[in-house]
């Protein structure tokens, strides 16, 4: 570990020509055309020409749609730096002058800043390799909006065709005051389950309910009694959410539908306490449905999704350290755990140690109209992410680029 004062000393150095025009073209072309999971072509094919460009070696096609760039200069440690590209099914309502071009398909977590970010670092590292020794890996994922993307790379090799890192970084945006790098060591995010939940009626005629056995209403209990679960059987020191973010059934208004289905997805922090959630989940489906008269059993369906976070405690410690001297002792916070989730830590083979940070993006103006006094307060009050509304201000462009530099940096060592 360079001392973070020579660190932060270099990548201001290295990324004094850094031009916002340029960035700033980039992103809004990214945002103008966003690509749900496992069909960023585009995006990928930009990221992939501009590593291409800077001198890295190239492997796209990686789970699919990823891309894989790889820069030796000299011995030393390996460093990956990870980027997600995937957008989402929203319509955006920003009104910006470069929205979505896509209908229904919106850059609303803020993976078009991410894309941008780690192309530019890329880009910023392999021109001033002689300031640093060792191995880059930059990793353009797909699919990290419940697509499995993380999963998916490493099934199709990438702990072994590449570089074994020894360290790995990642970042996102978030709302918040534009100028903040929160880092949390330890936990950082959350688990998450999806379950699929299909009841099974007996569908009929809505002039005849007594000769059916109405999925809806039996659903409308499921929905009704799963709300117990957090308030009534997770101690109040623990963490869980369950939302259910899905329920489709029937056609038409005068008939009752042979069967109901629900979308459910559970967050935890604890081992314990999932299990304990996804029993009570079970236990309160069957049961619903049991006491319904439901003809046969329900089906329940566990997607398991992604892991806890949890940076490594001395390496978070020193990358935010590197990060305060570079922007200020006063914009590195501890924000504390959140129940977002991200498959970011799967790029990580067993025992290596990570790194996920945050990126506050949220524009002045925007931030000082927002009600309440305390930060808690306004982030409440922000269009978050996955948002319609989600629209980062463009001066997060340039320090986003020198997070990931200096956090590179930070590992592979400064040689000059």
């Amino acid at each position: 570990m360079t001392e973070p004062a020579a660190v932060a000393r270099v990548t201001r150095d290295i990324t004094a020509d850094l031009r916002a025009g340029e960035l700033e073209a980039f992103y809004q072309d990214l945002h103008r055309h966003p690509e749900l999971a496992f069909r960023e072509h585009r995006t990928a094919g930009s990221l992939a020409g501009r590593l291409r460009a800077a001198g890295y070696e190239v492997t796209e096609g990686v789970a699919r749609t990823g891309v894989v760039g790889v820069l030796e200069h000299g011995d030393g440690p390996v460093v990956w730096l990870r980027g997600d590209m995937d957008a989402l099914p929203v319509r955006e309502a920003t009104g910006l002058p470069y929205a979505s071009t896509v209908d229904g398909v919106m850059h609303a977590c803020g993976h078009d800043l991410h894309v941008t970010w780690l192309a530019a670092a890329a880009e910023v590292l392999a021109a001033a390799r002689d300031t640093w020794s060792g191995t880059l890996v930059v990793v353009g994922q797909p699919a990290e909006e419940a697509g499995g993307g993380a999963a998916a790379m490493v099934a199709d090799g990438i702990h072994e065709r590449f570089p074994r890192p020894d360290a790995l970084f990642g970042q996102h945006a978030a709302p918040g005051l534009a100028g903040f790098y929160p880092h949390t060591p330890g936990l950082t995010l959350s688990a998450s389950d999806d379950i699929d939940v299909v009841v099974h009626g007996v569908g009929g005629h809505g002039s005849r309910p007594e000769s059916t056995v109405d999925p809806v209403v039996t659903g409308a209990y499921i929905v009704t009694r799963l709300q117990t679960v957090v308030a009534r059987e997770i101690a109040a020191g623990e963490s869980a959410v369950l939302t259910v973010g899905r329920f489709h059934a029937g056609t038409k208004s005068n008939i009752i539908p042979a069967e109901a289905r629900l979308a459910l997805n559970v967050r935890t922090q604890d081992g314990r306490v999932r299990e304990r959630v996804l029993t009570a989940v079970r236990r309160i489906v069957e049961g619903e449905c049991a006491a319904a008269g439901c003809p046969v059993p329900p089906e329940v369906t566990v997607l398991p999704g992604y892991p806890n976070t949890v940076n490594d405690a001395a390496l978070d410690g020193e990358i935010a350290a590197v990060h305060r001297r570079l922007f200020g002792e006063h914009t590195v916070f501890d924000f504390g755990q959140a129940m977002g989730s991200e498959d970011f830590s799967l790029l990580a083979p067993e025992g290596v140690p990570y790194d996920y940070w945050y990126v506050t993006s949220t524009p002045a103006a925007v931030w000082e109209a927002a009600p309440g006094e305390e930060l808690t307060e306004k982030v409440l009050n922000v269009p978050g992410n996955h948002s319609p509304l989600f629209a980062p201000d463009l001066s997060v462009l340039a320090p986003g680029v020198r997070t990931l530099v200096s956090a590179a940096l930070a590992r592979l060592g400064v040689t000059a």
